[in-house]
């Protein structure tokens, strides 16, 4: 990809073009192509047939272009991943209004992003290799820092309150599109869910599993035929993850 100057980044091509700090290509066979466009069909093809699905070839073919001339923007399909992404987040949730507190504004992050991973799963089958540095993702980090301004955590701490409260809500949507997933392709029998506390109970005896028999008695497991709510799972685990960082902000505080 050609450019007007060096911006020391250490950034591949398409990513500093994504951030608008280097010059488009001008010369090319297919006029009106662009990075955007690459991005968007690329894009539209995970959201209708999954990320494998695709290819330099086939999104090329999608633009009405030769698969060569993507390379002008994209370097890799890695890259086109990561840019793919980044896209489909698009812009970060407002900052929280002044008197919200961290912990408001930092579940509404959240939520904000298991909603982004719900619409797209395909998101999460793009390996994580580092740290954010597309544009709408670092927008992302900066709106979930700013949540912990108001706190006396220090700036690892807080990346790792960040860390911590996404590495959840990916992990709780890759577990809802697995079990989907199952259901779906009838790798899960009807009712399975329903006669779970049943099939415990005949597997197991109270001598060798007094806590699981604990957990029989209380009834919890005999759930209905319809499937629990998956929100109810994820704002439980959300709270005690909120909860374990608030006993650190206590900790913090001088006060």
């Amino acid at each position: 990809m050609e450019s007007d100057e060096r911006t020391g980044t250490g950034l591949p091509a398409s990513i500093e073009l994504a951030w608008g700090i280097r010059t488009p290509p001008r010369r090319g066979p297919k006029r009106g192509l662009s990075l955007e466009r690459i991005v968007a069909a690329a894009r539209a093809v995970a959201d209708a047939q999954g990320l494998r699905a695709v290819s330099m070839g086939r999104v090329a073919t999608e633009l009405g272009a030769a698969t060569m001339s993507l390379y002008r923007y994209v370097a890799t399909k890695d890259e086109l991943h990561t840019l793919m992404v980044d896209a489909a987040y698009g812009p970060p949730p407002d900052v929280p209004p002044p008197g919200q507190g961290w912990r408001g504004g930092l579940g509404h992050w959240a939520r904000a992003e298991r909603d982004v991973l719900r619409a797209r799963p395909w998101i999460l089958q793009v390996p994580v290799s580092g740290p954010p540095t597309a544009p709408n993702v670092v927008c992302w980090m900066e709106r979930a820092l700013r949540c912990l301004e108001g706190t006396n955590l220090d700036a690892g701490e807080r990346l790792g309150a960040l860390q911590l409260v996404t590495g959840f809500v990916r992990s709780q949507i890759q577990l809802e599109t697995q079990i989907a997933a199952a259901h779906g392709a009838g790798d899960v029998p009807e009712g399975a869910a329903h006669g779970y506390g049943a099939q415990l109970a005949a597997l197991t005896d109270r001598e060798r599993f007094p806590a699981v028999h604990a957990v029989l008695d209380s009834g919890v497991l005999d759930v209905g035929p319809e499937p629990d709510d998956p929100d109810e799972d994820f704002d439980f685990g959300l709270d005690r993850i909120l909860d374990g960082i608030g006993a650190l902000v206590a900790r913090r505080d001088p006060g």
